[in-house]
């Protein structure tokens, strides 16, 4: 409506020039009428200054308008009382848009102190900075776990630990690391996590920063506490008897009345009774070794050799290592990888020990059913890792040994030296993945390695 009007007003001030240029032509061949032609002339030149002014009015506030909106400077009002009614609708309009501008700074800048009352209040350390190392925020939590007042650039700090600020500045987005900091003669622990974002065109990097010596700590002790109690009983089983048997083969060969050893009262019973007893000494003394054999080798895995190979290859390995128990139990096993050359890097070594175990306690979890299946199947998952389920039919995992299955020397089976599971947990830390699962009672289980 205002610019219909302000085109009503030009097209009405150039029909006016035009009507008043066109008079001048008709009255300039005659002489009679000079007087009048210089007058007309004048009323042209007048009109044609009025046009510019007019025009050139609306272009300065159109320019003033923009230019309040290119610096944010809403302070602008507009007024035209003089203009006639089109300018001063026109004015409305600017001053409307003005305070429509006004009212979405005022909420930005609402919703930005919002954020950054919960950012100041969240008790994970939170620490934002460009790639420069200049930071852009942090908040109260970086202060207590730091130590820190002010904190300007990265490289600052180099007074909590001298390679801390390289170690941030080198993350990249999804990088986990575990930092270790003596401050004020405290140990801390920090899980640290980071994330990129682009604002304005440039690249901030956001950095979380979290305490978790207590956490750990109480794991500790907890872990410390299992393997304890795993390893007092499988000591106590080998001890036991071999206590027992050495003071019945004391009383057997010790007078009590004086206290000589006295051969001459065996007799062939009595030698036969201890020689079984030293066999059984023997045997368990060579099954206690054996446990610790096993369990220094549960302490001493070998560091990746890391090799980039196909995942279809492992499987291979595996199905042509295990066929004979597939067909002697009637096991039906199917491999499905997705897409066909899906590529692992890892160490193939450690990795198949890792699938072997894992199928092997398939098949045992399957034994007995009437139609045994092992499926696996490796794909890459929505955040873009290579994840591998192991699935069976068998009777599942019951609740109370859930959380039990990863102890070191834990075992339901009547067979086996319960380190596998734990092994293959090891083995998946130090390729910086993950094991886990998911069983229901008479269902299956279902077990998913995570690179």
């Amino acid at each position: 409506m205002i610019f219909k009007r302000f085109r009503f007003q030009i097209i009405l001030r150039v029909l006016l020039l035009t009507a008043t240029i066109l008079l001048m032509s008709r009255l300039i061949s005659n002489q009679q009428f000079l007087v009048s032609m210089i007058l007309l002339a004048l009323l042209a030149l007048l009109q044609t200054i009025s046009l510019v002014i007019y025009t050139e009015r609306t272009n300065r506030k159109l320019s003033k308008f923009f230019e309040s909106i290119r610096h944010a400077d809403f302070s602008s009002s507009f007024t035209d009382h003089n203009l006639g009614k089109s300018f001063e609708g026109l004015s409305n309009e600017f001053n409307q848009i003005i305070q429509e501008f006004k009212k979405n700074r005022a909420e930005k800048e609402e919703h930005f102190n919002y954020l950054l009352t919960v950012v100041q209040h969240v008790s994970i350390g939170i620490i934002v900075f460009r790639r420069d190392g200049k930071v852009d925020v942090f908040n109260n939590a970086i202060r207590k776990i730091l130590r820190v007042n002010h904190l300007r650039q990265i490289s600052e700090l180099s007074a909590v630990k001298d390679d801390f600020p390289d170690l941030l500045m080198k993350l990249n987005a999804g990088d986990k690391t575990l930092v270790k900091l003596i401050l004020e003669d405290e140990l801390i622990q920090l899980s640290i996590n980071a994330t990129e974002f682009k604002m304005r065109g440039e690249a901030y990097v956001l950095v979380s920063l979290q305490n978790i010596h207590p956490e750990l700590e109480e794991k500790e002790i907890e872990s410390w506490q299992r393997l304890i109690r795993v390893l007092t009983h499988e000591i106590m089983n080998s001890i036991t008897p071999i206590s027992s048997l050495a003071a019945t083969i004391q009383e057997m060969l010790v007078n009590p009345e004086t206290n000589q050893i006295e051969l001459s009262r065996l007799d062939a019973d009595d030698i036969e009774s201890i020689h079984s007893a030293m066999s059984t000494i023997e045997s368990r003394s060579r099954g206690l070794l054996n446990f610790v054999e096993i369990y220094r080798n549960l302490t001493r895995i070998p560091k990746p050799n890391f090799r980039h190979f196909r995942v279809k290859e492992m499987f291979d390995r595996a199905h042509e290592l295990l066929k004979p128990k597939f067909d002697q139990l009637n096991i039906e096993c199917s491999c499905k990888v997705f897409p066909d050359e899906l590529m692992i890097v890892a160490d193939p070594d450690l990795v198949d020990q890792v699938v072997i175990n894992l199928i092997l306690n398939a098949i045992d979890a399957v034994k007995g059913q009437p139609q045994p299946r092992i499926s696996i199947v490796a794909s890459v998952n929505l955040n873009n890792r290579i994840t591998i389920d192991f699935a069976d039919n068998g009777h599942g995992i019951t609740p109370d040994l859930m959380d039990k299955i990863f102890m070191p020397f834990f075992t339901s089976k009547k067979e086996g030296s319960g380190i596998g599971l734990s092994l293959s947990r090891q083995i998946m830390q130090m390729h910086k993945g993950a094991i886990s699962f998911k069983s229901k009672p008479e269902e299956g289980t279902v077990f998913t390695l995570t690179f």
